[in-house]
């Protein structure tokens, strides 16, 4: 025990007689961790918010009937025709409908299905908002309001007026933000809409939709499903989606294809729908991580440099410490000793300087039209990333104290002293 506290002091001298370089060292990793904590931190807020702004809303599962040509055609089922092949052109698609078969039965299912968090029926509408002489393209989404929000956190995205007016209002509608500005529509007007049908039918606008993807605005609105289904003449058991969120994200694939089977429909999970934006995410933390790694490899070659000088300064104090009986492996406890010193003290102080930039970046306002319920740059405070960045400053000054100790444990005192 006495020796060990002795081999501390030793090193705790050698630290304060070289305290520039030390503090050099020391600031090169203060500096990396810093950067390493603010990088992650920061872009991994960013993919939460681009989570939100698609896979919040998105379900994990959406049941539906896709408008397709049949997969097999009645020359097909013929016997006369089973021993060649059959070459069709112009295929065009089947008679099936929009509505899902069923769809109270299927919520039925749902309901006691302890996979489910939750599901929201749905009807989409092609339509056309009139305004004046000109028609244009749009969609209105028929929604569940209460289920919509509750998880797809409708009321979040509405920027302007009561979500629950859909409910409570008949013939009412909430226009996307984009859609809006093109017909010059405020609260409390009402606005006109024709059906693929020819039907047309008054709304009142009692509210802007806003979801930050600007092309979706500019033609998608809500309504109730109760005057989504008036506006399309159809009854009350009419509907052409329902989306399903899930407790466990990862089963929405192999559960897509248990319900497509067994509730005869197509299923979409969200892993195929967002495939290329979940790409996207898993570069930005990989690129955030590389350069976090690379800002601590060079700092841990600072320390290395540094002590390889130490060692060659203190030769003398080196021979003379294993002349007195310091074995190899105890000069090596002194140097990397040194090293750890460095990494602690140096990574302590880059956590808290990363937190405090970290701090700093999430008070920034982040004001823009595009993008209403993101009032500031988004930061991500996960308590893994502070795990890994004190372990990374342990790891890299380790290693970069490791091999001058190894060499300064080799020392042969005999040699220094002749030579002096």
């Amino acid at each position: 025990m006495t020796k060990s506290r002795l081999i501390y002091t030793i090193a705790a001298y050698l630290l304060k007689a070289r305290w520039r370089q030390t503090l050099v060292a020391a600031v090169g990793v203060t500096f990396g961790i810093t950067m390493f904590i603010t990088l992650l931190s920061f872009m991994s807020g960013l993919n939460d918010m681009l989570d939100g702004l698609i896979l919040n809303r998105t379900p994990h599962i959406k049941l539906y009937n896709e408008i397709k040509a049949s997969e097999i055609q009645p020359v097909d089922k013929s016997s006369d025709y089973q021993s060649g092949y059959n070459f069709i052109q112009s295929v065009k698609p089947s008679l099936s409908k929009l509505e899902l078969h069923n769809s109270g039965a299927i919520m039925s299912a749902l309901k006691s299905d302890s996979r489910v968090v939750g599901f929201a029926p749905k009807i989409t509408a092609q339509v056309f908002y009139n305004v004046g002489a000109i028609d244009l393209t749009g969609v209105i989404n028929g929604i569940d309001v209460e289920a919509e929000n509750k998880l797809f956190f409708f009321k979040d995205y509405v920027t302007k007026g009561n979500y629950y007016d859909l409910k409570n209002i008949p013939n009412s509608i909430i226009l996307g933000k984009g859609a809006a500005d093109k017909m010059l529509a405020n609260i409390g007007d009402v606005i006109q809409v024709t059906t693929a049908r020819g039907d047309r039918m008054q709304l009142k606008v009692v509210g802007y939709f806003q979801s930050g993807l600007a092309d979706l605005d500019k033609v998608q609105s809500y309504a109730s499903i109760a005057t989504t289904q008036k506006l399309l003449a159809k009854p009350n058991s009419y509907i052409t989606d329902i989306q399903i969120k899930l407790k466990d994200i990862d089963m929405a694939p192999p559960v897509a294809r248990e319900f497509a089977r067994l509730f005869d429909a197509d299923a979409e999970d969200i892993q195929t729908a967002n495939s290329q934006f979940e790409t996207g995410s898993s570069v930005r933390t990989t690129i955030s991580y590389a350069v976090g790694v690379t800002l601590l490899i060079v700092a841990g070659f600072g320390i290395y440099n540094i002590l390889n000088m130490m060692i060659y300064e203190k030769m003398d104090s080196i021979a003379i410490l294993k002349a007195t009986g310091f074995s190899g492996k105890d000069v090596k406890k002194i140097f990397v000793s040194i090293a750890l010193s460095i990494g602690i003290f140096g990574g302590l102080l880059g956590l808290g300087f990363g937190f405090l930039l970290s701090a700093t970046i999430d008070a920034i306002p982040f004001n823009t039209a595009s993008l209403p319920t993101i009032k500031t740059y988004p930061i991500n405070y996960n308590p893994q990333f502070y795990l890994v960045g004190i372990i990374f400053s342990l790891v890299t000054t380790y290693l970069a104290g490791l091999f001058p100790a190894r060499k300064a444990s080799k020392i042969d005192p005999v040699v220094i002293i002749r030579g002096k």
